[in-house]
């Protein structure tokens, strides 16, 4: 039998294994109301790429073969799937069906939350359904297997078997940090605790600091270092070496006696009691205060129940990357729905059958990992299982990794609240600690931050909050991602950031964008500018963290942020 032949017969049979996957999607698919017209077109050009690929991959007869052309997809970038016909061949199959699957996607009819739950699903398979994700098929992990002589394979499962026990992918070394060695490192006192949250307070850096102090509200769904990752991209450490005594919330890690503990909890027990206490340190009528992610909303509702009180106890507000109105929130919406509310109610919430439960982290862990699958969840099946090698240290994905758990009842406020019913911004709907709140009626300034590419927080959706503070606002976009854009200091001289023109900020965010003004480099320095506005005059720095009342209790980063999920 020729080369040739032995190759038709191999791509056919590669054909028909990815023909049998692909062939039930393309069914289900059909199955959904497409337009007819529609659909004949989309199995014409089907038809006509195919053979145009399957003519191409067998070439002339001669056996005299022009070099594959190099697949454009990172998946397929190594010389081995150029190099093999037959894998070259069927990534170019794999390509096909997925452009396909894709086009049949955008063509379903229905409402748009239906269309976009369809294409989720369908990017999801795709991703999924790679041949780089399997080892029969992937030629870089077969040639690394017999170069090894197996050794990369026997790796492989034992990297298999370790996050197995883990229940995870793992995306980095976790062996290589330490919260408190080496991550969260910058140095600080808890001057504060009870069940929910720690306070933590920087050391100074300067001789003297701002009257009024800085409180951080950072989410609750991850750990606070964040914002501390290195001292050379942490926020914390910047913000005191601007002279500012600052104070952060370090969230406790709920268990299994926490599952009782709501909204109210962490609005009037843990946001409100860290204000009062900064307050109370510091001896200032008025704070400045920050709230990052589902911070900020905590941050934003626990100053509207004091505006209620006729409490006004921020100089300033600062929210990174927050959502306040979540009439559209991008991929996330997708997950939620009455149907998926109630049943999370019925599950972990306040009236569950079998009393309130927890979300676990490594689910929330999970669901987001698979927003951007290829990066976060196969490109590390491939590299960890297929080709044994064990992914590098990196403290970004170590902190991504260090999941935290949420209580029920909490949870399941927040989803009927916000991203079901998109209440917190109708003023007295909501009554959260006794008081019908409005945002509204906040009188403090905001600086509000949105990252261009942020897929958790739309920057058009954290631009919406700008129609619901009354007070000076000012908007300010940030290159790049949800964390990538928010942790990016001036020293690294990276991405940029857009201002607008004056101090107009109108209803509609294109808008303001095409109105907007471009600068290189870190968002922090506009903000630097803007916060120090509101910070008061310089005093000398306190010689000891705390005050008589609220002493140190334990060095940063204490204990809670060491919880694991």
């Amino acid at each position: 039998m020729s080369v040739d032949n032995q190759f038709a017969e191999q791509a056919a049979r590669a054909a028909s294994s990815l023909a049998q996957g692909f062939g039930d999607a393309f069914k289900q698919l059909q199955a959904l109301q497409i337009q007819p017209e529609a659909w004949t077109q989309l199995q014409s050009d089907y038809l006509r790429q195919a053979g145009e690929l399957w003519n191409g991959a067998l070439g002339d007869q001669s056996g005299e073969h022009a070099p594959a052309a190099p697949l454009k997809d990172r998946r397929f970038s190594s010389p081995s799937w150029n190099e093999n016909r037959l894998s070259h061949f069927t990534a170019q199959l794999y390509l096909l069906n997925a452009r396909t699957l894709q086009r049949m996607a955008e063509q379903v009819q229905g409402d748009d939350k239906t269309r976009a739950r369809v294409r989720f699903a369908v990017q999801q398979f795709v991703d999924a359904a790679s041949p780089s994700n399997f080892l029969a098929l992937n030629p870089e992990a077969q040639r690394l297997a017999l170069d090894t002589q197996g050794e990369s394979i026997a790796r492989g499962v034992q990297l298999l078997m370790a996050d197995v026990r883990r229940g995870h992918v793992s995306q980095t070394d976790e062996s290589a940090f330490e919260v408190g060695r080496n991550v969260a490192t910058t140095e600080g006192h808890v001057v504060f605790e009870n069940e929910l949250f720690q306070l933590l307070e920087y050391k100074p850096l300067t001789a003297k600091v701002h009257a009024r102090p800085l409180l951080m509200v950072p989410p609750c769904i991850n750990k606070y270092y964040i914002l501390d990752l290195q001292p050379e991209n942490s926020l914390i450490r910047h913000a005191v070496a601007q002279g500012h005594r600052t104070f952060v919330v370090s969230w406790r890690n709920p268990d299994a006696e926490c599952v009782h503990w709501t909204w109210d909890d962490y609005i009037g027990r843990a946001a409100i009691k860290a204000i009062e206490v900064v307050r109370e340190i510091a001896g200032t009528e008025t704070i400045n205060t920050l709230g990052f992610c589902v911070g900020g909303t905590i941050l934003a509702t626990a100053l509207a129940v004091l505006a209620a009180r006729g409490e006004q106890p921020a100089e300033s507000i600062t929210l990174l990357t927050t959502l306040i109105d979540f009439s559209n929130n991008g991929v996330l919406d997708l997950f939620v729905d009455e149907s998926s509310v109630r049943m999370r109610e019925m599950t972990l919430g306040e009236q569950a059958v079998n009393g309130p439960g927890l979300l676990h982290g490594q689910e929330l862990a999970t669901t987001f990992s698979f927003l951007r699958p290829n990066d976060l969840v196969w490109n590390y099946v491939v590299g960890n299982y297929l080709k044994g090698e064990a992914p590098p240290a990196f403290d970004l994905l170590y902190w991504n990794g260090d999941a935290t758990n949420l209580p029920g009842p909490m949870y399941c406020w927040y989803l009927r609240h916000t991203y079901l019913q998109n209440e917190l911004r109708i003023p007295g709907r909501l009554t959260v600690c006794g008081e019908a709140i409005d945002l509204g009626a906040i009188q403090a300034p905001v600086y509000l931050y949105g990252s261009r590419e942020d897929h958790i927080v739309p920057w058009d959706a954290a631009y919406r909050s700008t129609q619901i503070f009354k007070g000076k606002k000012r908007f300010v976009l940030g290159a790049s991602g949800h964390i990538a854009g928010v942790i990016n200091p001036p020293e690294k001289k990276k991405r940029s950031h857009w201002i607008g023109k004056g101090s107009a900020l109108p209803a509609d965010e294109r808008q303001w964008l095409a109105e907007a003004t471009e600068h290189p480099g870190s968002w922090w320095t506009d903000w630097d500018k803007w916060l120090a506005g509101h910070a008061g005059p310089q005093k000398a720095a306190p010689r000891t963290p705390g005050n008589r009342t609220y002493q140190a209790i334990e060095p940063a980063p204490g204990r809670y942020v060491k919880q694991r999920a």
